[in-house]
C-alpha cells in the first residue's frame, strides 16, 4: 500500500484525488493536512512515500499589495515543505504548478513547446516559477521531484472559468464564434495522471492534458446541449472581441489560445480516462444535481 500525504486540507486537486484512489480500494493511504498554521512543521512526514503538494493561492490577483503574499504561500512554503519532506525520508515530492509560467493567453495561436521559456505574465506564475526553481535542487536519487505544469483544470464543482461558461450556455441565445484553441484538462484524466506519478515514482517537468484541444465556442454549445438547448454560434461580435483581444483580461483568458504542443503530453500509460464530450456531460449532471 502506497502512503500519500497531500497538503491542502480544502484544494479541489486534493479532495478530487483523493475520491478518484477509492476507485482502487486496498491500494492507497490518504491523508491530508492543512499549512495555514505552523502545527504542520511538527507533523511526522516520514511514515509517506509520496507528498502532493497542492496548497497555495490558486486565483490571478494583480493587487500589488497581495504580491508578497503569494511569493510567501506559492514559493517559500512549497520550498520549506519540500526541504521537510526530503529531510525525514518522503522518496516522492509531486509539486502541482500550472500553465500560468508562460504567461496567459492571446490572440494569436500560442504553442507551448519543450523549447519555450517560460514567461510569466504575473506575480502568481513567477511565484509558482520560482518554487519550481527553488525545490529542484533538493532532488537527489532518494528524493525524486515531480513538477506538473497543468492547464485549466475543470470538473465538477470546479471554480474559475469553467463555471462563468456554464452558466452562459445555459442562460444567453448567441454566443461569439471565435476560432481559438485551448488546453484543458478534466479533473479525473489530472487525478489518474498523478497516480501514475506515483506509482511509477516518476521525477521531472510535467505537462498534462486532455486529448483534444477545446474551441470555447464549441464547448458552450456541448454545454448547452446537455441542458437540452440549442445556442446560436455568431461571429457577428468577433471584430469587437479582437479589438479586446490584449487590452482586457477576461476576453483573453476566454477567447485567447494558449495550447501544449500534443507531444508535450504523451506517457507512456494512458491517463485520459475522458473524452472532452463525456467530461461535460459528467460535469454538468454532477453539478446539477
Amino acid at each position: 500500500m502506497k502512503r500519500i500525504l497531500i497538503t491542502g486540507k480544502n484544494s479541489y486537486v486534493g479532495n478530487s484525488f483523493e475520491t478518484w484512489l477509492k476507485n482502487y480500494p486496498g491500494e492507497y493511504e490518504v491523508e491530508k493536512i492543512s499549512l495555514r498554521d505552523g502545527l504542520w512543521r511538527e507533523y511526522d512526514f516520514s511514515k509517506y512515500d509520496a507528498v502532493l503538494h497542492v496548497a497555495g493561492i490558486a486565483h490571478v490577483s494583480k493587487d500589488p499589495k497581495m504580491e508578497e503574499l503569494y511569493y510567501r504561500v506559492n514559493r517559500d512554503l512549497t520550498i520549506e515543505v519540500a526541504e521537510k519532506s526530503k529531510v525525514e525520508g518522503v522518496r516522492q515530492f509531486i509539486f502541482m504548478s500550472s500553465i500560468i509560467v508562460y504567461g496567459d493567453g492571446s490572440s494569436d495561436r500560442k504553442v507551448i513547446d519543450k523549447n519555450t521559456t517560460p514567461e510569466p505574465s504575473n506575480f502568481y506564475g513567477d511565484s509558482k516559477l520560482q518554487a519550481e526553481n527553488g525545490i529542484k535542487s533538493l532532488e537527489n536519487d532518494d528524493f525524486k521531484i515531480a513538477i506538473i505544469r497543468p492547464p485549466m483544470i475543470y470538473g465538477r464543482n470546479s471554480k474559475g472559468n469553467y463555471p462563468k461558461l456554464s452558466k452562459a450556455a445555459q442562460r444567453l441565445p448567441l454566443f461569439p464564434n471565435i476560432e481559438n484553441q485551448r488546453s484543458m484538462l478534466h479533473i479525473d484524466n489530472l487525478s489518474e495522471f498523478l497516480k501514475l506519478m506515483i506509482d511509477n515514482k516518476e521525477s521531472g517537468m510535467f505537462f498534462p492534458q486532455n486529448t483534444e484541444f477545446v474551441k470555447t465556442s464549441e464547448m458552450v454549445r456541448l454545454i448547452a446541449e446537455v441542458h437540452g438547448r440549442s445556442i446560436r454560434l455568431v461571429k457577428v461580435f468577433n471584430p469587437v472581441l479582437r479589438f479586446m483581444s490584449g487590452r482586457i483580461e477576461i476576453v483573453d483568458k476566454v477567447f485567447g489560445n494558449l495550447v501544449y504542443d500534443k507531444s508535450l503530453s504523451t506517457y507512456k500509460q494512458n491517463y485520459r480516462v475522458h473524452t472532452l464530450k463525456e467530461t461535460i456531460i459528467e460535469t454538468e449532471l454532477e453539478n446539477n444535481k
